[in-house]
């Protein structure tokens, strides 16, 4: 298989998986906050706080298609 062909095949499974963990991971957070009765302000201090780390992965490839211009 052509290198280039390799690192883009990789791009798009990485961008879909990844995307796929984050939908699951908001899926748990969602679940979380329900089980637990959090009410409106728990549930957006849940989503804020376990929600922000995803931030940085959106970050970052937003950062790097600037970069590529």
């Amino acid at each position: 298989m052509d290198s280039q062909l390799w690192m883009q095949y990789e791009d798009v499974i990485l961008t879909a998986c990844v995307g796929g963990l984050m939908a699951y991971m908001m899926f748990i957070i969602y679940r979380l906050a329900k089980d637990s009765n959090a009410g409106k302000w728990g549930y957006i201090t849940l989503f804020l706080a376990l929600g922000l780390g995803m931030v940085g992965f959106i970050a970052k490839a937003v950062i790097v298609e600037l970069m590529k211009q």
